[in-house]
């Protein structure tokens, strides 16, 4: 794995906000030896930081552009706006690198807008939005409802022994899957989590509660 570029979180937390640095780390540690990237554009990134963090990355690189996108060992995509980030990242120019890194096969986790961005195909988006089609899935933005709409469920995923606890803010719908997608999990008969390849997407939020277990999941068959 890459060493640990200047700047970047460390074990000691440095990254961490002030009433985080306590959270206990996974005495494991199955990241230890990645240097992780968050797509650090707009959305909630920071809680999948912290997330990797927790199951002992060594570091974890905001990407912000091209340049710390060279740096990853994998990339976490947040939830957030989905149309503000398909933007940015073209005017960040960092669409084309990330396109040739995901066509490469670096390990990917998308929640909620980056589920979207990685999607094939989007439904009710802008007519200029963009996606990666990383995983053969065709999403409908804001499928659940809006901000009023948002909901938790305890859901039944594959690989873990107990439910877990997911949470849905303005989530996309999907409303179909290829035959090459693995669904891990569904809501109502929709997927919910999906994996095809090196990429994990969700429809929910993980990084919102304290379970550890589907970025651990993440760590373990997607980069490990």
């Amino acid at each position: 794995m890459n060493a640990a570029p200047p700047g970047t979180a460390n074990q000691q937390g440095r990254w961490l906000r002030f009433h985080e640095r306590d959270l206990p780390i996974e005495a494991d540690r199955p990241a230890a030896g990645i240097t992780v990237g968050v797509l650090a554009l707009q959305g909630a990134f920071h809680e999948h930081g912290v997330a990797m963090h927790r199951l002992g990355a060594d570091a974890i690189v905001e990407v912000k552009t091209p340049a710390h996108l060279a740096q990853v060992d994998c990339l976490l995509m947040p939830g957030g706006e989905s149309t503000t980030m398909s933007k940015l990242l073209v005017s960040q120019g960092l669409h084309e690198p990330l396109a040739a890194r995901l066509a490469g096969g670096m390990p990917t986790f998308g929640t909620c807008a980056g589920m979207i961005l990685l999607a094939t195909t989007i439904l009710d988006g802008l007519p200029d939005q963009r996606s990666f089609g990383a995983i053969d899935l065709t999403v409908r933005r804001n499928g659940y409802g809006r901000q009023v709409d948002s909901f938790e469920a305890d859901l039944t995923v594959t690989g873990l022994a107990e439910p877990f606890t997911t949470v849905f803010i303005r989530a996309p719908l999907v409303e179909s899957a290829g035959p090459a997608v693995e669904v891990l999990s569904e809501h109502d008969g929709h997927p919910v989590l999906c994996r095809q390849g090196k990429v994990l997407a969700a429809a929910f939020h993980p990084e919102m509660t304290s379970d550890l277990r589907i970025h651990r999941w993440f760590v373990e068959h997607l980069i490990g």
